[in-house]
């Protein structure tokens, strides 16, 4: 398999909805509590990269596999068909990158805890179950929530508790909990906007996928009014997190950026269309990500 196959079959470029949500976990816990625990973190971060990426492979082996009903998909779609590529070894790379992902979670779980135990229980199990068993997540109306809950919200907060679960003013209660969900909403709603672009473009491919997604029940319309709604509530809990402290004042300045992020969703939202406009919200997804992780640590740096 040649390197671009491998990248585009694990969807390399997809991996800031991981990568960020990590770093921006590793900055608040540091700017809360002066924590940070080198050898778990890195050791959590090669498990999360292996582990993401064997989802997105998961999810391409069984996209091929459940589309038995259209050819065209399979040969002109699916990176697995548009490249040959034998579906065994497809499924032996998912299998072995998740097997090292999970015994490195485990030995994680060791050092720090059970909370992490669960945690990694949940993303594993949301992982498998969002494209594979016998009711895909992503064939249903709730892709949209367990995308961005699990990649903005828990992997911030496995972040989090692996540079706090030895600080002795680390509190895990349903504040911790709470305030870390709240601190984290504008990616959480970034990444879900990713996957409800991505299906409004792809509407009618999946209704001859037998795929029910959210904009199947709700309509084109009412799901662009969603998805631009995501964003300014996202916003507004960004707003709120300074307000109380959650986040340091410098994270405001995420506000610059969003003239681009406006004109980027009304421009997808005019002609919502997957290879021309659908690039418009994995900019912005970036755009947002980016100077939050950018503002944070210069909030950090100049404590403000």
């Amino acid at each position: 398999m040649k390197p671009s196959i491998f990248f585009e079959l694990v969807e390399i470029k997809a991996k800031t909805a991981s990568v960020f949500p990590f770093l921006m976990g590793t900055l608040y816990s540091y700017y809360h509590w002066h924590s940070i625990n080198a050898l778990e973190l890195i050791l959590f971060f090669i498990a999360m990269l292996l582990f993401n990426m064997a989802v997105d492979i998961n999810d391409n082996y069984w996209d091929y596999k459940n589309a038995t009903g259209s050819e065209s998909f399979r040969r002109e779609t699916n990176v697995i068909g548009v490249n040959n590529l034998n579906i065994h070894l497809v499924g032996w790379l998912d299998f072995s990158f998740s097997l090292v992902a999970g015994l490195i979670g485990l030995y994680i779980v060791y050092r720090t805890g059970i909370p992490l135990l669960i945690m990694g229980i949940f993303s594993f199990a949301i992982g498998f179950l969002y494209a594979g068993g016998p009711k895909p997540i992503n064939r249903g109306p709730l892709g949209e929530f367990f995308s961005g809950f699990t990649m903005g919200y828990v992997i911030y907060l496995i972040a989090i508790y692996i540079n706090t679960f030895d600080s002795p003013t680390a509190i895990l209660d349903f504040k911790f909990y709470g305030d870390a969900l709240l601190s984290s909403l504008l990616t959480v709603f970034a990444i879900s906007n990713l996957l409800l672009a991505n299906n409004i473009a792809d509407d009618k491919e999946d209704i001859g996928l037998g795929r029910k997604t959210l904009v199947f029940y709700l309509g084109k319309s009412n799901s662009i009014f969603i998805l631009k709604s995501l964003y300014v509530l996202g916003y507004l809990a960004l707003t709120c997190s300074v307000i109380i402290g959650l986040l340091p004042k410098m994270m405001l300045l995420t506000f610059l950026i969003t003239p681009i992020v406006y004109k980027n969703t009304i421009g997808f939202a005019k002609n919502p269309i997957k290879k021309k406009t659908f690039p418009l919200i994995i900019k912005n997804l970036l755009l947002i990500t980016l100077t939050e992780v950018v503002t944070f640590g210069l909030g950090v740096l100049l404590k403000f």
